[in-house]
């Protein structure tokens, strides 16, 4: 029975170390370091969030790229969308894609994601620079467009009419963005590719019209503003007292509440692709500061995903994708990985919906 649509997971690769880390951070540091040594912060506060079936990976190993893949497909899940770092030639966190382009393994479809931001320690409050997103010109362009290119090519590369599907995940922010992106499909014709499939992230912007910047598509990352409010109607006397008391900075939205704004209200007239999101607490990495969906259910997310999926139908059929936020980002408690709390209940969900 085929799915009822490809449900693609964005994957961080952050789990694993690197000098960069190893200087900004300290020795060893990845996103296990932060999901760690969370701590609740408020009465029914859910943290920290413990792994299960996979247990603190380190992505260097294939052993844990094999496991995340096969249960990724033992669930449904159409691949993963690896989080992709290209700043002005220099690539950070490179390693597992590295690998799985190597060795070909393992044999579950991918495409990549340019989170094109620059890095600061805005999370942890001091909004330090680490590393400046640039775009020095045609030149890099040309070079970025080289190194993907051997990704494009593999066979396990994820496509729509054969095109490989490509996220920029801040567009506007690209200079002259609509002639990079001719740029970029003329260089594929030329390497023999039929093209690009090229989508832009929107952030909650639901007139942003990707064909403004010359690409085919968008998707909507909907997550709501950290303004640091405590939305009274459904906190708890008891919660409310608890956050007074200590000041709280948090930004706290029942689930429940906040599902209807995670999907757009507009119908578009370019493609769009939804963005399905189970759950979110970045608390691990932000402490007081962070934003938490509470009482972030399976059940609760069951509705959110069939109606993700509903919304695709009418595409065509290489068309009817809905991307899943996401797969591991553990440290802003934003995942579907097993954890001791849910185990599987989140990729069960999942699979029942696609295949229902």
């Amino acid at each position: 029975m085929p799915a009822a649509a490809r449900l693609i997971a964005f994957h961080l690769p952050q789990f694993h170390p690197t000098p960069e880390n190893d200087a900004w951070w300290g020795k060893g540091f990845t996103e296990w370091t932060n999901t760690a040594r969370a701590k609740p912060l408020f009465p029914g506060h859910y943290q920290p969030h413990v792994p299960a079936d996979l247990g603190f990976y380190d992505l260097r190993l294939p052993e844990a790229r094999e496991a995340q893949a096969e249960l990724a497909r033992q669930y449904g899940l159409a691949g993963f969308c690896h989080y992709h770092y290209w700043f002005g030639g220099r690539r950070i966190l490179e390693r597992p894609v590295n690998e799985i382009l190597a060795s070909g393994k393992p044999d579950f479809p991918f495409c990549l994601c340019w989170a094109n931001h620059s890095w600061s320690t805005v999370w942890d409050g001091t909004n330090e620079t680490l590393i400046e997103q640039v775009y020095p010109g045609w030149d890099d362009h040309a070079a970025h467009f080289d190194w993907l290119l051997h990704a494009f090519r593999d066979p396990r590369y994820l496509t729509v009419d054969g095109k490989p599907i490509f996220l920029i995940y801040m567009p506007d922010s690209v200079p002259e963005m609509a002639n990079v992106a001719d740029f970029w499909r003329e260089r594929a014709v030329r390497a023999g590719l039929p093209g690009l499939h090229l989508v832009g992230v929107s952030h909650r912007n639901e007139r942003w019209d990707p064909r403004s910047k010359g690409l085919d598509a968008c998707t909507m990352q909907a997550l709501p503003a950290r303004d640091g409010r405590i939305p009274r109607r459904y906190l708890s006397t008891k919660l409310k007292l608890a956050l007074r008391a200590q000041k709280s900075e948090l930004t706290i939205w029942d689930y429940k509440d906040i599902l209807p704004s995670l999907l757009r209200s507009n119908r578009p007239d370019w493609l769009d692709y939804p963005v399905a999101l189970p759950n979110w607490d970045n608390t691990p990495r932000s402490g007081k500061r962070g934003l938490v969906f509470h009482d972030a259910t399976p059940e609760l997310f069951r509705g959110h995903l069939r109606e993700a999926i509903r919304r695709v139908q009418q595409h065509e059929p290489d068309q009817r994708i809905v991307f899943l936020k996401a797969w591991n980002e553990w440290a802003e408690g934003n995942h579907v990985e097993p954890d001791l709390k849910w185990g599987h209940a989140w990729l069960e969900v999942i699979r029942d919906e696609l295949f229902r």
